[in-house]
């Protein structure tokens, strides 16, 4: 770099939230709807990753 030398510090930051009984509810609302979308896209993957397995599996060879 042309005798430009560059320092990259990484920072990290530890915080604790309290929130209110107002924001506990729509913090519990927010995560539950991401958590069933979470789990609804993962199961059709599933499925078929298991549907998958179940064709390669390893059989006996036919000569």
């Amino acid at each position: 770099m042309c005798g430009v030398s560059v320092r990259i510090t990484r920072l990290r930051y530890a915080f604790r939230l309290y929130p209110n009984a107002v924001q506990q509810t729509t913090l519990a609302r927010a995560f539950g709807c991401a958590r069933v979308l979470f789990n609804g896209h993962g199961r059709p993957r599933r499925h078929l990753t298991a549907q998958r397995r179940e064709r390669t599996r390893p059989g006996p060879l036919h000569p």
